[in-house]
């Protein structure tokens, strides 16, 4: 995911985000702004700009008295967006059933499963897989269920990466997203649909142990 211009603040407003999304910056941390200042050779506005893009994201919250901060997100909270975006994907496949597969969908999806299978580093690997399921949902071919999808955003980012740091985690993704592959080309759409159910099960589970542990 990219947000959509090329100014400092995007750039400022990026920089933050993967910082976020890797686990450099953690819930709760405050957003320095001279610090990001200093660092891009600027004044404080553009990274007030950029503060802003990201609490419009849901990446960032104000404190009165306090400033910006990183967002954290209850087991509520991650419950329900995990449960939308299953709700939304399971729509899709509906969608899919009723109108067929895309094959040029189908086979970008096999394309970064492919790159999915050599990336190292969780912010690539969940940038990826996020692009994988992006693809599933455009093959519903409903602008609706796209564009609620699309607004779960970065916050969903955040959660898969803080699920793909357990160790494991994404060795098991990669088996679960082939396993997607083979039953959309196999047309298999009712266990497709218990497949993609688990797997946000798991991702659930997986946040659990680690605000537990």
């Amino acid at each position: 995911m990219k947000f959509m211009n090329n100014a400092l603040s995007t750039l400022i407003a990026e920089h933050i985000t993967e910082q976020i999304i890797t686990g450099v910056l953690k819930s709760g941390d405050k957003l320095v702004e001279h610090i990001y200042a200093e660092k891009y050779s600027t004044s404080r506005a553009p990274v007030r700009e950029a503060i802003y893009l990201l609490a419009i994201a849901g990446l960032v919250e104000r404190i009165p008295r306090k400033g910006a901060i990183v967002k954290d997100y209850t087991e509520d909270e991650i419950y329900d967006l995990l449960e939308i975006r299953n709700m939304l994907e399971n729509m899709g496949m509906d969608r899919i059933k009723k109108k067929g597969i895309d094959n040029v969908l189908l086979k970008e999806m096999n394309q970064l499963f492919e790159e999915m299978k050599k990336v190292e580093d969780v912010y690539s690997y969940t940038q990826l897989n996020h692009s994988f399921h992006m693809c599933l949902i455009k093959m519903s071919k409903s602008e609706m269920i796209n564009d609620m999808y699309s607004r779960l955003g970065w916050p969903l980012l955040k959660i898969q990466s803080n699920s793909f740091t357990n160790e494991g985690n994404i060795e098991k993704s990669i088996l679960e997203h082939e396993i997607i592959i083979k039953l959309l080309e196999q047309q298999n759409f009712t266990e497709l649909s218990v497949v993609l159910s688990k797997h946000n099960r798991d991702v659930i589970s997986s946040i659990q142990k680690k605000t537990r542990s």
